[in-house]
């Protein structure tokens, strides 16, 4: 059982940590809301422990995205913010639960299990648009039947235009979700239009119906409409 824990409060996630792996739990601990989401989109976990009051992302963000993105993965909410309000937008956003600080460790593992039990839905292994497919698992791209030879860095970012198919992604994004930099300069963004356009001369050149479109002074989109 694998348990992802964003939380930015050091004596917090330690104390999560230390009782999660007790009860023999596999823990991962970010401490930004950007780390977090980051581990989510590379990594399968079974239960999030989530912070709302989170440095450079937020966790309602964070929740919003995931499960616009089609991701089921159980999250409990655990944060300071106690009002009736808050609980219902944490619940009105995509959480599962909601636990508020201080808590109860017992009560909160109780938590945990339920929501493991739950078991809402596997994992996304596979992404796709027309006919281009990732395969997350076997890291292969399929389009039209031919096998594509992409490079590391161009496949995690077919996987994450991909996670935001129809919906433009800017190199901001890219560069914070991807490349993980948070200070963008002009060298980054260089090298992610270089990339870009290695990719969309793998993907779409060969084809009649082009997938990866650019949207002039904002970013890219994935779609199989014309752009």
């Amino acid at each position: 059982m694998r348990v992802l824990v964003v939380e930015d409060e050091r004596k917090v996630a330690k104390a999560l940590r230390e009782g999660l792996e007790a009860e023999h739990y596999e823990v991962r601990v970010a401490s930004t809301g950007e780390d977090g989401f980051f581990l989510l989109n590379h990594e399968p976990f079974d239960v999030v422990v989530l912070d709302l009051m989170l440095p450079r992302r937020d966790g309602i963000e964070i929740l919003t995205t995931l499960r616009k993105q089609g991701r089921e993965t159980p999250v409990l909410i655990l944060t300071a913010k106690d009002t009736v309000e808050d609980r219902v937008h944490g619940l009105d956003s995509g959480a599962d639960d909601y636990l508020v600080k201080p808590f109860a460790f017992p009560e909160l593992l109780a938590r945990v299990r339920a929501l493991a039990r739950r078991g809402r839905a596997e994992p996304v292994t596979k992404l796709g648009v027309g006919d281009l497919a990732l395969d997350l698992m076997t890291r292969r791209v399929v389009r039209a039947g031919q096998t594509l030879e992409l490079t590391l860095k161009e496949f995690e970012v077919l996987e994450y235009l991909l996670r935001h198919a129809g919906r433009v992604v800017s190199r901001e994004m890219l560069a914070r979700d991807v490349w993980r930099v948070t200070a963008r300069a002009t060298p980054l963004d260089n090298v992610i239009d270089v990339t870009i356009a290695r990719l969309r001369r793998k993907i779409d050149d060969p084809f009649d119906t082009k997938l990866l479109h650019t949207v002039r002074g904002i970013g890219y989109i994935v779609r199989s409409e014309p752009g």
